[in-house]
């Protein structure tokens, strides 16, 4: 109920300032509905693609790192001789 009585608040309010053109009525309208999904974005806190892809290219260089970590001490690693 409160969202839908915002969007018609703000609609009020266009058509109290004399924005009754068509033009001026779509672009205010798609800025309301934008700041909105933009509000919902915040708080749920969702990256963007770019920032998910410099994330994954992170990820697969400390994997490759960890791998090479594996195997140097694999390698240095011996095995002891009983007496």
């Amino acid at each position: 109920m409160s969202k839908s009585k915002f969007v018609i608040d703000k609609l009020a309010k266009l058509f109290e300032q004399g924005l009754v053109s068509y033009k001026d009525l779509s672009t205010e309208i798609l800025n309301i509905l934008r700041s909105k999904r933009d509000e919902i974005i915040f708080k749920m806190k969702i990256t963007s693609k770019e920032e998910t892809e410099v994330q994954n290219r992170r990820i697969e260089i400390l994997e490759k790192k960890i791998e090479k970590i594996e195997k140097t001490i694999k390698r240095k690693s011996r095995k002891v001789k009983k007496l």
